[in-house]
């Protein structure tokens, strides 16, 4: 195999869990995966109520069977620990990823100068377009599911580069050609829609490959009864989090679903995406705001969509009219 292969490998892997989440269970398959591989890291059988992104990275990479350049691990500061060993992590603010990189977070980084501090998450990447990183992850939101993000984004600590190139080599296929310098070619137009409307002649086969998803994923996104039934002008939304932010807006409750939605898929406020997924499951119709951000964050802990007041007290300021969100959502839930 190429460089190329390999990497869409591991990329073809991961999203073949796509949509698997706790909720049904559906995530176990992904934990019995990683737990059958020996040894185990620090000999520790994941629990499948423990947390899992580590976990997940690691069952792709022994499904693919690649754990020769790809280390196992569960958690994610000890999984940069074993890239390091390997001689292929990644530290650097020009470096541009490719598709089957891993990438680290860091959700404790407060955006000046290097992020340094303890990996808490992990994903790989997709796809780049342009300046913008398409990566799936596990655990997030409790689900396997998809996040984008701009190239050197806050929160990033750093990346796992898999060496793609040696396995290929010895494998006795080629590594990936190198894009000419004298010539640079116009980037590709970032694909970063959350929403799809859909036009004459599609289906949710072709909507779900043009979009890296799939057809499962988006029934169960936009709630879709006949998987073979949709019409020209119908939107399709293409994560979690757009459809909560299109219910909400539907309700009158929010007025800006865009940027709410990408926001939460920024990843600017590590929980923006649950809290919005759980208010569209909880609020049925748009009620009286609150009239400050407190009142309205005590009435979403008491609806039980927030169960961590605290963190959102601290994060209130670190985004633009999260405050006002907490008033729209607090109002519609009492």
């Amino acid at each position: 195999m190429t460089e190329l292969q390999l990497r869409q490998k591991i990329v073809d892997t991961a999203k073949g869990w796509l949509g698997c989440k706790e909720k049904d269970g559906s995530h176990r398959k992904i934990i019995d995966t990683y737990n059958s591989h020996k040894p185990l890291a620090r000999g520790y059988p994941v629990k499948y109520t423990d947390a899992w992104c580590s976990t997940y990275a690691s069952a792709v990479a022994i499904k693919a069977d690649m754990t020769d350049i790809i280390p196992t691990e569960c958690g994610c500061e000890q999984h940069t620990s074993l890239f390091k060993k390997l001689g292929c992590w990644v530290e650097n603010d020009a470096y541009t990823p490719k598709p089957g990189d891993y990438v680290f977070y860091d959700w404790d980084d407060n955006g000046v100068g290097d992020c340094t501090g303890s990996a808490d998450h992990i994903g790989i990447v997709v796809s780049v377009n342009g300046g913008t990183i398409t990566v799936i992850e596990g655990n997030k939101s409790d689900a396997v599911g998809y996040r984008t993000l701009k190239v050197n984004a806050r929160y990033i600590r750093g990346y796992g580069a898999p060496d793609y190139a040696g396995k290929a080599a010895r494998m006795g296929g080629t590594p990936a050609p190198t894009p000419p310098t004298t010539q640079p070619t116009k980037p590709a137009k970032p694909t970063t829609a959350s929403a799809y409307t859909v036009k004459a002649g599609d289906t949710l086969g072709k909507i779900a490959a043009a979009n890296g998803t799939t057809v499962d994923a988006l029934v169960e996104i936009n709630g879709i009864k006949n998987k073979n039934l949709i019409l020209p002008g119908q939107v399709i939304y293409l994560t979690p989090v757009a459809a909560a932010c299109g219910k909400l807006a539907k309700l009158g409750v929010i007025n800006s679903p865009d940027y709410w939605t990408k926001t939460a898929e920024a990843g600017t406020v590590q929980y923006l995406d649950t809290l919005l997924i759980k208010a569209a499951k909880t609020i049925t119709k748009a009620g009286t705001r609150t009239k400050t951000w407190e009142e309205g964050l005590a009435a979403l802990v008491t609806a039980g969509v927030v169960n961590t007041p605290d963190y959102w007290k601290n994060n209130i300021k670190t985004v633009a009219s999260l405050d006002a969100l907490m008033c729209a959502l607090g109002g519609a839930v009492k």
